[in-house]
């Protein structure tokens, strides 16, 4: 397999695995967002079938960061959906390493890579995935925050006045 096809299917898994954790929420905004992110992993996948086929095919910006912003926003308003998240820890921890392991992946290429077009596009389609990878790390640190407070153990040996 060469390493486009690779890539290809790693981004069409990215995005079966988006439009899994959309179905599997009940929250309409986290839908909203992993349908967006389905949706630039689509975009990813389109990318580079066109590189592979030698086509210099433009990649349009994901607006899938901007949309997230306005997600946090309303769940710091209603606490009541992290219950709901919890459910999905693990998945959003899997995503997270997805995310990570895909941004080395398409720095790797890029390193590779002779033509300085397709350098550019694998960078930004390296950059889209760490804002991926942002996004899935602030729903798994949203979630955890509740159990996250300042009587850790290393405040332990403070006495109460």
């Amino acid at each position: 397999m060469d390493i486009f096809d690779f890539a290809m299917e790693m981004e069409q898994d990215g995005k079966e695995y988006y439009e899994k954790l959309a179905v599997d929420t009940t929250v309409g905004g986290l839908k909203s967002i992993f349908t967006s992110l389905a949706a630039d992993e689509q975009k990813h996948y389109e990318t580079i079938r066109a590189i592979k086929m030698g086509m210099n095919k433009k990649m349009a910006d994901s607006t899938v960061l901007e949309n997230a912003k306005n997600l946090f926003e309303v769940l710091l308003r209603d606490t009541s959906i992290v219950d709901t998240m919890k459910k999905s820890l693990d998945g959003y921890e899997h995503a997270r390493r997805i995310e990570s392991d895909s941004v080395k992946f398409y720095e790797n290429m890029a390193k590779q890579e002779n033509s300085p077009d397709t350098v550019q596009i694998l960078l930004r389609i390296a950059n889209e995935e760490k804002k991926h990878f942002n996004i899935m790390d602030n729903l798994y640190d949203f979630t955890l925050a509740p159990q996250n407070f300042l009587a850790w153990a290393e405040f332990s040996n403070l006495k109460e006045l």
